[in-house]
């Protein structure tokens, strides 16, 4: 059979174009709620950092120089309470997206007899592209435990994320630890929203298990409302996080050094962060309220700035154009983060309070 070419399916927010235009047909236009991009200001510390010293002259180290995963080894001891090894069990990475969606192909070059990368059956959808994009089987699983042994053996990397987008729950990462190496497949953390954990048991890492057989990944996208500046780290199995340095570095991936130097004052500054885990969470409860109003009862999650939402019926794209024509928000149907999320909508806590305000005070009943 001849090989067919690839062609990119369209982009899941792309897709929303339709329910963008009825949300702007709102005086004020829309308020939108699709994207998990954050809104609000980077410290003014950070973005200083970012001009002080030459960090920008010469070519950064691909690895995160020794002062940024000092930073980053810090922060995961002070906040999460793991100990890793700034010098052989850290890197950086231009972003977790791109960590994401490319890890497996480099995976593949180390062991070329496995070609599976399992991941949450509802869950971001790059785990599932990073796998098309490597050639490889993506395979999403409810349970570990209902992962078959045919899986398991062909697994290049089993993906887990808590708090998780969308559903913001938190999962047993110590469950996904002992899995990992009773199976013989790594286990890669995806832990952005550690820091905004509502539970009361508080944030926490799979590094907290040791490090064996383990990778967490971390952005300061969302702590530090630094998207933009593409900066994130991984830490832990010292082999693997050593295999993917060297390979990184072939391909040139590289966190600016203004970035990291910048992200050094971030990771070691947990005020701000306080503040904006307040702003999320009274978005969180003002979106609930208009959601409820509006017929969409939504609980607080566990973890993360979204609710998930069922939508009545199961239709969450009609439940989209509903709230478009009453409160002019966009909000995200479930199927965009695999099928099992069909019947469920995203709303993402990411516009400025007086967007959110507004959204609201367009729900009457």
């Amino acid at each position: 059979m001849t090989a067919q070419p690839f062609v990119p399916p369209p982009y899941p927010y792309d897709r929303l174009d339709e329910i963008a235009a009825l949300a702007d047909e709102h005086p004020g236009g829309r308020v939108d709620l699709s994207i998990g991009t954050p809104c609000d200001p980077t410290p003014p510390a950070v973005l200083a950092a970012l001009a002080e010293g030459d960090a920008a002259r010469g070519y950064p180290p691909s690895i995160g120089t020794l002062a940024f995963r000092q930073a980053a080894a810090r922060w995961v001891e002070r906040r999460l309470g793991a100990t890793v090894d700034a010098r052989s069990e850290v890197a950086a990475c231009v972003g977790t997206k791109e960590f994401v969606a490319t890890v497996p192909q480099y995976l593949q070059l180390r062991d070329p007899s496995r070609d599976t990368v399992l991941y949450p059956s509802i869950s971001y959808p790059t785990y599932a592209m990073g796998a098309t994009l490597a050639g490889a089987r993506a395979v999403p699983y409810t349970k570990l435990g209902d992962i078959s042994p045919d899986d398991a053996a062909r697994a290049l990397c089993v993906w887990v994320n808590s708090p998780a987008n969308p559903s913001g729950e938190l999962h047993d990462l110590v469950e996904a630890a002992e899995w990992g190496r009773d199976h013989g497949v790594p286990v890669l953390s995806d832990e952005c929203y550690a820091e905004f954990t509502w539970h009361p048991s508080g944030p926490t890492t799979i590094l907290r298990e040791g490090v064996q057989g383990v990778l967490a990944v971390h952005s300061l996208s969302k702590r530090d409302n630094f998207a933009g500046a593409r900066i994130g780290f991984y830490a832990g199995d010292p082999e693997l996080v050593h295999y993917l340095r060297e390979t990184r570095k072939h391909v040139g991936l590289m966190p600016p050094g203004p970035v990291q130097q910048a992200a050094i004052v971030a990771l070691d500054d947990d005020a701000h962060v306080e503040v904006q885990r307040q702003r999320y969470l009274g978005r969180l409860r003002v979106l609930a309220d208009l959601l409820g109003r509006a017929g969409y009862p939504a609980e607080l999650p566990d973890g993360a700035f979204y609710l998930w939402v069922p939508a009545p019926g199961g239709d969450a794209w009609e439940a989209a154009r509903d709230l478009a024509r009453r409160a002019g928000i966009v909000v995200s149907p479930g199927e965009f983060y695999g099928p099992d999320g069909d019947g469920f909508f995203r709303v993402a806590a990411v516009a400025p309070d007086d967007r959110i305000a507004l959204a609201a005070s367009r729900v009457t009943s």
